[in-house]
């Protein structure tokens, strides 16, 4: 198995829109192409099943900002 050491870049197509997911050793990020902020989930939060709570509270602060 290889060891994922480094983030690994990809695009994806969602619904129509290009967006970028960030394979890295610390997690895993979700971001529209072209934009800065997306959503992160870490490994840890994962594992433990506190992916849901993670991806809410991202959520409930990009709300926030727009």
């Amino acid at each position: 198995m290889t060891k994922l050491d480094k983030p690994l870049r990809r695009e994806i197509d969602i619904n129509g829109e290009a967006h970028v997911v960030v394979i890295s050793p610390e997690g895993l990020k979700l971001t529209a192409k072209g934009k800065r902020r997306g959503h992160e989930i870490t490994w840890a939060d994962l594992v433990r099943g506190d992916a849901a709570l993670a991806t809410a509270l991202n959520a409930s602060i990009d709300a926030t900002h727009e």
